[in-house]
């Protein structure tokens, strides 16, 4: 009997693991310098509800640049801004999504935080003090992104196994959404071209 509920918990176990495979690709990019800091992303996973993570993200001030200059999150996750520069930074976003907030200007060494709640908004962020200064968050409903490299490739690790719509991000160039089925264990390659 002691095995008999041994092999049905196996079986209940193995009936629930949802099988992952690697979406991977390159991104090219007419227009730019080159074909990084687009995010590739799988746009709606429907009847999930995925938390952002417990643990803060951070985008750091360092030589005057937000690093990294593009950051994709699921909905609900909270960034913390590091100045790491021996002057004063500042962030803030003009953009209704995001509240218009500003988090005011701090010294180096110094944090504050924000939480980004609807899914959709990509909120260009600035700094007062330095209008040079500029980045982007891309708020999603999901995990399943990445951001290309410079030379266009990119990886989205450990999807379910499923047909889904792949979309990408740029800041200045557009491209199209594409379908894409994953297989229970293996690799798929989706190329995209994103153009003004």
């Amino acid at each position: 009997m002691k095995n008999l509920v041994v092999i049905t918990v196996i079986l209940v176990f193995a009936i629930n693991v949802s099988f992952a495979g690697d979406i991977k690709g390159k991104v090219k990019a007419k227009g730019a310098k080159h074909s990084g800091n687009a995010v590739i992303y799988i746009d709606e996973i429907p009847e999930k509800k995925f938390d952002p993570p417990k643990n803060h993200l951070l985008m750091d001030q360092k030589n005057l640049v937000f690093i990294p200059h593009v950051l994709p999150i699921v909905a609900g996750t909270t960034v913390d801004f590091l100045n790491s520069d021996d002057v004063l930074h500042n962030v803030f976003s003009p953009d209704g999504c995001a509240e218009k907030f500003n988090l005011g200007s701090w010294p180096k060494g110094q944090t504050r935080s924000y939480k980004f709640k609807n899914k959709g908004c990509t909120p260009v962020l600035l700094c007062n003090v330095h209008p040079e200064m500029e980045a982007y968050v891309v708020t999603l409903q999901n995990p399943y992104f990445a951001v290309s490299e410079k030379d266009g490739s990119y990886t989205i690790k450990n999807v379910p196994a499923g047909k889904f719509t792949m979309n990408i991000w740029h800041e200045k160039l557009k491209g199209s959404s594409q379908e894409v089925t994953v297989p229970e264990s293996g690799d798929v390659v989706v190329d995209f071209e994103i153009k003004r």
